[in-house]
């Protein structure tokens, strides 16, 4: 019989295999992962706490993996405020950084027409170290 703490785990566990499986394929959008990509992934795995089984069956078969950007826009800023402040922290530097969180912001769900400022704002913001509330808001309030 399982408890309640193993349902929870493994549907943890399959969500955060699921935000990989996205993010790789995002990654894999332009059928290159540049050195930067893929430590950001190794780093990014190690994170969510994804096995060395399951990153290799997920890199192995990412086109098996629907992308289910978040929903709701609240839902979106809160994960490209987790993703920003990954990038930032894992010093990725430059134009690499810029773009492969245009890539995940695309992912995210955002418009192509816009998600470079968003992005720019984003870097921004996780350069100030600002939390997630303030991030959030700025994001939000970036076109007033």
């Amino acid at each position: 019989m399982s408890s309640i703490s193993d349902l929870f785990d493994s549907g943890f566990q399959k969500r955060n295999q699921g935000h990989f499986a996205a993010i790789v394929k995002v990654a894999m959008s332009d059928s290159v992962i540049t050195d930067a990509e893929q430590d950001f992934l190794n780093r990014l795995a190690r994170r969510l706490d994804i096995s060395d089984h399951d990153y290799q069956e997920i890199v192995k078969n990412y086109k098996n993996y629907p992308i289910n950007p978040p929903s709701g826009y609240d839902a979106r800023l809160d994960r490209l405020y987790d993703l920003s402040r990954m990038v930032y922290a894992d010093d990725i530097k430059g134009e690499d950084q810029v773009v492969l969180l245009e890539k995940l912001g695309i992912g995210l769900g955002f418009k192509s027409d816009n998600v470079k400022y968003v992005i720019d704002k984003a870097l921004h913001l996780a350069s100030q170290g600002v939390d997630r509330d303030d991030f959030i808001d700025e994001i939000k309030n970036m076109n007033r």
